[in-house]
């Protein structure tokens, strides 16, 4: 209760999606994001940005916050945004949470802007889309060798990944410093990373630094720390496992570097402030 009532800092979260007029949509992401700055001995303000005011130009008011995060959700309403905000994020270094869809815009985005797959979307915004990125897995062998297949129009539950699920996690790589080798988290989820799609994006500098240890699907998605301080996406949603007193890891690090960041953008505004006068 201390640490809530006397921060000793703040910083300013810039929350992406397109359910910001209902309060509680998002309300495990908040809490998540609150016990990191617990952690911290910071305040962390949400503000809540409409990812359908979002475009190309527009996505520079972006540049007032410490930190992004696209949170995940469904069907194809605000998605340009979200890729708006997470090009916003890569191309200006500001520390970016991609949360189930946020890593999945934050892959599309890469693709065609980066990896040059223009038109690059996920099948479940454009079915046609020239490059699949993201796009369902339709079939897929149980663990007692049962072969399982869906399709778009199967019932959504049947094609959800649901529940815990174990990852091997790249050496080397922010994602391990974070987890360690291996994580485990929950899903909520029904389109997956294109693995016929990997060795493009990863030869263009997309990090897959986690992928599931039995179906091989792709789990943590991150830019190089040469390239970007802190810029990640992931397929799960690590928000149900934060409590006030154990704040999740991912969080506490994500935090951190929107603290970092924060304290650079004042370095930098001293700086001008100093050469103006």
């Amino acid at each position: 209760m201390h640490e809530v009532l006397h921060p000793q800092r703040e910083v300013t979260i810039a929350m992406c999606g397109k359910y910001t007029d209902l309060s509680d949509s998002y309300k495990s992401l908040n809490e998540a994001l609150r016990h990191a700055g617990i952690h911290h001995h910071a305040r962390v303000r949400i503000e809540y940005v409409d990812s359908e005011t979002l475009d190309g130009q527009s996505a520079a008011q972006l540049a007032r916050y410490d930190a992004i995060l696209v949170p995940g959700g469904f069907g194809k309403r605000g998605i340009e945004g979200k890729i708006a905000a997470a090009r916003f994020a890569r191309e200006h270094r500001v520390p970016y949470l991609g949360i189930c869809l946020g890593m999945q815009v934050a892959t599309i985005e890469f693709a065609r802007h980066v990896a040059g797959l223009e038109h690059a979307n996920s099948t479940e915004f454009e079915p046609d889309t020239p490059h699949p990125v993201i796009a369902l897995i339709d079939e897929w062998q149980d663990r007692d060798g049962t072969i399982q297949k869906r399709s778009a129009q199967s019932d959504m539950g049947g094609t959800m990944r649901l529940g815990a699920q174990s990852s091997d996690v790249k050496s080397g790589t922010l994602a391990h410093r974070i987890y360690g080798p291996v994580v485990t988290e929950r899903h909520r989820h029904r389109y997956e990373a294109n693995e016929h799609y990997l060795e493009r994006l990863q030869g263009a500098g997309l990090v897959i630094s986690a992928i599931t240890q039995r179906e091989k699907l792709t789990e943590i998605v991150e830019l190089p720390q040469t390239q970007h301080p802190w810029f990640v996406g992931v397929q799960f949603h690590p928000e149900f496992k934060s409590t006030p007193w154990d704040a999740h890891p991912l969080f506490n690090s994500y935090i951190h570097a929107a603290l970092e960041h924060q304290a650079q953008r004042t370095a930098g505004a001293t700086t001008e402030r100093r050469q103006a006068a």
